[in-house]
């Protein structure tokens, strides 16, 4: 028999239901279908939290099963008890629309018929079933499918840190072993976090040179239209999506119903608030004396501050980074610089050998960037790299002093403290190089929580920075005295 067209499909499971179809499954139903029928075989349905997407794209499955029962189905989520929901209902459709329920595709077998995982009858002999549920973390060795479906692979237990999106890419990666050539890979979820799987952009912080889908087809459909009415009116009225933005707050809200690639949690640092530019470092001398400026400013201060750390990063150890901010005349802070100094042994290095060159990486900062001091924590690992350092320094013939620091402020309180003010004022800027580190992406992950587990070792150097450098208010009519230096005095 000849199917009818996906929408119509799910206006007549609609009916069955005594439910009618609102606009927005049209929408989703019209675009699943355009996209099959036009061969596109890698697809993003994007669509705000309650909107009926797995609904819909359940009753796609069981309407590609209805055109070719040969079809093979794999469902990932970030659970098997999610998975299995999909599969659930695919099995229910199967048994209960009104086109497929005359197919007779349900197996004779009842084990064949299971509820993560059931065979339609077919004529092809496969060793697949029709349709499987796994979780992410499943071992997915030597299965094959012609569609990939990735319902809600992204949620916060998946994405709430940086080695579990990482953990997540990987895994999702083997769907290139399973899929068959030319088979589907549809997903379908709202984005938890700032580095989502579904970002339109590569991150840059995070050395993408391009976004994780990039090549799919994308539907967006956030609950507000661009003219701010509701996508969905009966079941989401303006009231409904008022008070819903009042009770998840605003990042949960801009996040799973107006899908913008926010963390879901309410974050404190905001990388947003950087300011950031091009510029160098300008060094002259006027009348003798020497000056330095940024962006045609005068820089009146510096301080650096280095929080050493030995062994890989990689490794799962804390990072060894120094950073370097500066201060112009009318108060502006700059962070011009942060370097991860971390990197792995070569060649059998012992551990001395890596101090060493971390030492050396320090001086060559100090002399790059015109420094006068350095401030160094000498908790636990530092307590013995003053004195190398300073040898390393007399070596590069850098004429800058090194301040031993014993830090006593637990770490997220210092950078609370260090953070908060110059944010908020929009007196923090950073140079383009900063987003090449992992500084930036360290922002939007950390949180003001003494257990936080995730990566903040370059904003705990930057807030030594911060900390370390003196208020300075503007004094307009006053000239620095130039005898200090380039700093004025």
């Amino acid at each position: 028999m000849k199917l009818v067209p996906f929408p119509d499909f799910v206006w007549l499971w609609a009916r069955e239901q005594g439910q009618s179809m609102p606009l927005l499954h049209d929408t989703m139903a019209r675009w699943l279908s355009d996209r099959w029928e036009t061969g596109d075989r890698q697809l993003l349905l994007m669509a705000f939290r309650g909107s009926g997407k797995s609904t819909l794209v359940g009753l796609f499955a069981a309407w590609l099963l209805c055109r070719n029962p040969n079809l093979r189905l794999l469902v990932l989520a970030a659970d098997l008890a999610l998975a299995r929901k999909m599969v659930r209902n695919v099995k229910r459709l199967l048994e209960r629309h009104p086109i497929s329920r005359t197919m007779k595709l349900k197996p004779r077998r009842a084990d064949q018929w299971s509820a993560e995982q059931f065979t339609v009858a077919r004529s092809a002999e496969l060793r697949d079933p029709s349709m499987l549920a796994r979780g992410i973390e499943a071992n997915l060795t030597g299965s094959r499918a012609d569609i990939v479906v990735c319902d809600d692979v992204e949620v916060p237990n998946t994405s709430d840190s940086a080695p579990k999106r990482a953990d997540l890419r990987a895994r999702l990666a083997e769907i290139d072993y399973i899929l068959v050539p030319g088979g589907l890979q549809l997903y379908v979820g709202t984005p938890h976090s700032y580095y989502t799987l579904y970002a339109d952009q590569a991150r840059r912080e995070l050395g993408e040179s391009a976004q994780f889908l990039d090549g799919f087809q994308r539907l967006v459909l956030p609950v507000l239209t661009p003219c701010g009415k509701s996508r969905w009116p009966d079941r989401f009225p303006e009231d409904a999506i008022g008070r819903i933005r009042r009770h998840t707050g605003a990042n949960k809200f801009q996040s799973q119903m107006m899908l913008e690639p926010v963390n879901i949690a309410e974050g404190r640092l905001d990388p947003d608030r950087l300011r950031p530019y091009d510029s160098e470092l300008e060094y002259r001398e006027a009348g003798g004396k020497p000056v330095l400026s940024l962006n045609g400013k005068r820089l009146v201060s510096a301080s650096c501050w280095w929080d050493p750390a030995y062994g890989a990063k990689s490794s799962g150890g804390d990072a060894s980074v120094i950073a370097a901010i500066f201060t112009c005349e009318q108060g502006s802070y700059y962070l011009h610089r942060i370097r991860y100094l971390n990197a792995p042994d070569e060649g059998g290095l012992v551990e001395e050998d890596q101090a060493s060159r971390q030492c050396r990486l320090v001086a060559a900062f100090l002399k790059d960037l015109y420094l006068p001091s350095v401030s160094l924590e000498i908790n636990g690992l530092g307590r013995f790299l003053p004195g190398l350092l300073r040898q390393e320094l007399r070596k590069a013939g850098v004429a800058a002093a090194v301040v031993e620091v014993t830090s006593r402020q637990a770490k997220h309180q210092r950078i609370v403290e260090a953070f908060d003010v110059v944010l908020a004022a929009g007196a923090l800027n950073a140079h383009r190089a900063v987003w090449d580190t992992p500084f930036v992406r360290e922002m939007r992950d950390w949180r003001p929580d003494g257990r936080f587990k995730g990566r903040d070792d370059g904003l705990d150097a930057v807030a030594g920075c911060l900390k370390a450098e003196p208020v300075r208010l503007g004094a307009p009519g006053r000239l620095p005295n130039r005898d200090a230096g380039w700093r004025g005095g």
